[in-house]
């Protein structure tokens, strides 16, 4: 991934790195604080919450409680679906 954003955006592999890095970092910042990103075709990262829940060991078959959690999720958008499909 980081060749094809040097080869596209023009920039040197490590720069590429670094972009891609601070994207996935401000991503995820945002996804912590509870916020929602949008990039425009492409789709949008959110959180759901789960709810917790009782469980099954599969080895014991032993009852288990999971906590609840935040789980975060990708909704494609229309220009993403068009281009894979």
């Amino acid at each position: 991934m980081i060749d094809q954003i040097a080869k596209s955006a023009d920039l040197s592999k490590a720069a590429a790195g670094r972009a891609l890095d601070a994207t996935i970092a401000a991503v995820k910042t945002t996804l912590k604080k509870g916020g929602m990103v949008t990039l425009v075709g492409f789709g949008t990262f959110y959180l759901s919450k789960r709810a917790p829940r009782t469980g099954r060991n599969p080895r014991t078959g032993a009852s288990i409680k999971i906590k609840a959690a935040k789980v975060p999720k990708f909704r494609p958008g229309k220009g993403l679906k068009d281009a894979v499909n």
